[in-house]
């Protein structure tokens, strides 16, 4: 029997078997584990709030729980979720787990197309939600559903005189009774809208069972413990900051400094501040943390994570360059959370991102449609399809029995990602089946954006790709035909035109006007020849 590939991520003094990385049954029982182990021990801080305890958070969060399960939101109720990276968002998202209800996390700049979406798809009992525009959205789909601010729900369950360093005392009318923590590791835990290949989101439904095996598996491979202290500034709707840096960080009983956005000298001032041990980003982070005179401090950290997208070679150079620490570069996806890492004790390889986590099986799916054992194959620069199974992998689609059909080949997933695998096993992402963008770390669909853009009267013919940026991994780029009789439009027209309907990450960053769109003999547009690179010398733009 060959030896699972993932063993690589496990020190030699460790015995470690796949079933073991979900012994503890649900994150929600760890996390309150973790919590009555050590009550004193400081476990979030935002610059409001300050620090918080794992006493603090279990009670504030119980609470919050017991508030909203006298509002009739039980176990495996949908319960959307949007707001800032702070202690607010994070008690509320802790409350909804540990009642059993389903978190439906959505980025906050989602327009009301985007959010109606949602909202008709998995049917929320209540939106906890920042943003008082998105009351109205979710009204027109669903005059039922609850809508209530991020602060109203916390602030429901904390003492009206309290603070971040005085004891959370229930107030009166909770509903005492309220279950918590009383469900089984295939409950649904929460369901993370990516789009597919025709644009329309659709809601992956991750277990808690999901969950938890992949922050075991990171906690193993990457070395993470109590005594960590991450510098958390992405956001929580995201898999990235949610299901790896928030989770993560309860699972193993460490801190976590909630920052709300990126800014590299807060970044850099976190750091120094608090001791932080850990950093996670997005290439586009890392990419003007090297542009910053300060990023010589990074070299504190014990581990900086690289993920979302491609991390440039370049980038990885520089940064190793200036603060003696290698990027380690991992591979997951909103179906599986985390897949794939860089070895800790081991070759970080730039532009690679590495070999599967403890407990994740890979097969490799040749152009020839033979299906291969990454562990056995001795692959070596052949270009193929990624398929995945393991205790982090969903089970399918919400309500959508076809797509899932598709989606799984005997029991594997089928991630649509297409990579070569090196004869020692690791893995580099070369391109993607599904015509995915991933733009600063957001994901992108092109139908989505195309459907906009076609809808400006200047323009007869969009096709939207990616290419390829040192600093966003891909940008957004749309190439148009114009009508007749119309002036071409600019970059910033077309992005005027489409604000008001797609979140500003999704905007074209390129606008380039062609004569006709190439097509196959079918009539299909050939989008690979429209890839093409940045422009040279061309200042890039803030999101």
């Amino acid at each position: 029997m060959v030896d699972p590939a993932w063993r690589a991520h496990v020190p030699a003094t460790a015995r470690i078997e796949a079933d073991d990385l979900t012994l503890e049954g649900t994150l929600v029982r760890a996390w309150v584990a973790r919590w009555r182990a050590g009550p004193d021990h400081p476990v979030l801080h935002d610059p409001v709030r300050g620090w918080l305890t794992g006493a603090q958070l279990e009670q504030w969060s119980r609470h919050v729980a017991q508030e909203l399960g006298g509002r009739e939101v039980g176990r495996g109720c949908r319960v959307l979720l949007s707001g800032a990276t702070n202690i607010e968002l994070v008690v509320v998202h802790v409350a909804l787990m540990r009642l059993g209800a389903v978190v439906v996390p959505v980025n906050g700049a989602y327009r009301e197309r985007e959010v109606t979406h949602i909202v008709r798809d998995c049917r929320p009992v209540m939106a906890v939600v920042a943003d008082p525009q998105w009351a109205p959205w979710i009204a027109s789909v669903d005059p039922h559903c609850v809508v209530v601010s991020v602060g109203d729900a916390a602030v429901a369950g904390a003492a009206a005189d309290s603070d971040a360093g005085a004891a959370l005392d229930a107030p009166a009318g909770l509903d005492a009774g309220a279950a918590l923590d009383a469900f089984g590791p295939d409950a649904p835990a929460m369901i993370g809208y990516t789009s597919g290949t025709t644009g329309v989101p659709k809601g992956a439904v991750l277990s808690h069972r999901n969950l938890l095996a992949s922050v075991a598996a990171l906690a193993i491979a990457w070395r993470w413990t109590g005594d960590d202290r991450l510098v958390l500034c992405l956001p929580l709707f995201h898999m990235h900051g949610l299901g790896v840096g928030l989770h993560g960080t309860l699972y193993v009983g460490a801190s976590a400094v909630l920052l709300d956005g990126f800014d590299p000298d807060e970044v850099i001032d976190a750091i120094g501040e608090h001791d932080a041990t850990l950093f996670f980003g997005v290439p586009t982070m890392y990419h003007r943390l090297v542009d910053n005179a300060r990023v010589g401090e990074l070299k504190r950290l014990r581990l900086c994570v690289a993920g979302s997208a491609a991390l440039s070679p370049s980038v990885h150079e520089a940064f190793h360059a200036a603060t003696g620490r290698a990027v380690l570069e991992r591979y997951g996806m909103t179906e599986t959370v985390m897949l794939v890492s860089n070895p800790y004790d081991g070759e970080r390889r730039a532009g690679a991102v590495g070999i599967p986590l403890p407990g994740v099986e890979a097969r490799f799916t040749r152009e020839d449609g033979a299906s291969v054992d990454l562990a056995a194959a001795g692959l070596d620069g052949e270009t193929g399809e990624i398929l995945v199974r393991g205790p982090n992998v969903f089970r399918g689609y919400w309500e959508r029995p076809a797509t899932n059909v598709a989606a799984f080949v005997d029991g594997w997933f089928r991630t649509g990602d297409l990579a070569t695998v090196a004869r020692d096993g690791y893995i580099t992402i070369v391109g993607r089946a599904k015509e995915l963008i991933i733009t600063g770390g957001f994901n992108v669909y092109p139908r989505e954006v195309e459907e906009v853009v076609a809808l400006h009267p200047a323009i007869a013919e969009v096709a939207v790709v990616g290419t390829p940026s040192n600093e966003w991994g891909e940008e957004v780029t749309a190439f148009v035909v114009v009508r007749p009789g119309h002036p071409a439009p600019d970059r910033d027209a077309v992005r005027d035109f489409c604000r008001e309907q797609l979140a500003r990450f999704k905007l074209p960053r390129r606008v380039v006007t062609v004569d006709a769109l190439p097509r196959n003999a079918l009539g299909k547009v050939v989008k690979h020849e429209l890839r093409c690179p940045p422009e040279p010398g061309r200042a890039s733009d803030r999101p």
